[in-house]
């Protein structure tokens, strides 16, 4: 347990996530009215750090888009415009989000913390750890929510993101060559 004590998250208030998920709906709004991202002045602190960030969406329960950054160099409240943008309109596993469907677009915003290295897969905890693989020039994550949605084991749920997100066989998390780190989130939605 002491590995993982470390993580450092944001905390946010509900008032700070209120303004993060507007900033992501209006990113999408604006991108489909052919605009700009708005521009905002945002003095607050935490909504300047530079955490990692993922931004999920759904559309009747069903995943409708999903990107994020690991080391983002821009405040969060830009990282969560961008990559809300970026996963209503490029992600190659979907369709861009079409004016009609935009309604029923629920956005779900992970703020991650700092990825670590661990040398043991099996001291992963399914549901509190996201999970990075990376091997060579691959690379590769699910979310702890994966873990949640799914009824994989820990097993499962590595050969997954091996095969599946990084294109390597499913037990390349067992070669001594793969590096493996894990985060935990804060979701906001």
């Amino acid at each position: 347990m002491r590995l993982y004590r470390n993580m450092k998250m944001a905390q946010l208030n509900n008032s700070q996530k209120q303004i993060l998920l507007k900033i992501a709906r209006e990113a999408i709004e604006a991108k489909l009215q052919g605009l700009p991202l708005p521009k905002y002045e945002i003095n607050d602190l935490k909504l300047n750090e530079k955490p990692g960030v993922f931004v999920t969406l759904t559309r009747n329960g069903e995943l409708r888009g999903c990107i994020g950054a690991f080391y983002p160099q821009t405040p969060l409240w830009q990282t969560v415009q961008k990559m809300a943008a970026e996963a209503a309109f490029n992600d190659p596993r979907f369709p861009p989000v079409n004016s009609e469907e935009l309604k029923d677009i629920e956005i779900e915003i992970s703020v991650l913390s700092k990825p670590k290295k661990i040398n043991d897969w099996q001291k992963i905890k399914l549901g509190k750890h996201g999970v990075i693989i990376k091997y060579q020039n691959r690379t590769g994550t699910f979310l702890p929510q994966v873990a949640e949605e799914t009824d994989w084991t820990l097993e499962q749920f590595l050969s997954q993101l091996c095969s599946q997100k990084c294109g390597l066989p499913p037990d390349a998390y067992k070669n001594p060559n793969t590096e493996i780190f894990v985060y935990e989130v804060k979701k906001i939605n």
